[in-house]
């Protein structure tokens, strides 16, 4: 994979998550606010993008979502689901501390 086609896969991977939590935030602004773990002048910013904005913002070269895990355990409970019986259990300790990370960073 070539310098430019990893930059046009971050430009378009940039403008489906613009759209994808504008979307969110239109429609339910507090889980738009939990699940993109984004604060609330970040979501009145998005949330009032034109279309021609969105695109001009997805082109940047950068990527602008994130990985929100970092953190051994969570990574361990997310990857290792299926591996046993308690996958439901897991799975939902693993949301449990991400949601507790969300709480921390407002």
């Amino acid at each position: 994979m070539n310098a430019d086609q990893i930059l046009m896969e971050i430009r378009e991977a940039n403008l489906s998550y613009l759209m994808l939590a504008q979307n969110l935030i239109r429609t339910d602004r507090e889980q738009a606010l939990f699940r993109l773990g984004i604060s609330e002048e970040t979501a009145d910013m998005v949330g009032m993008l034109s279309p021609a904005q969105i695109m001009r913002v997805a082109s940047n070269n950068t990527l602008l979502c994130r990985m929100r895990v970092d953190d051994d355990m969570v990574w361990t409970l997310l990857t290792n689901h299926g591996k046993n019986t308690g996958d439901s259990v897991t799975r939902l300790h693993a949301n449990i501390l991400m949601a507790g990370r969300h709480q921390e960073a407002l």
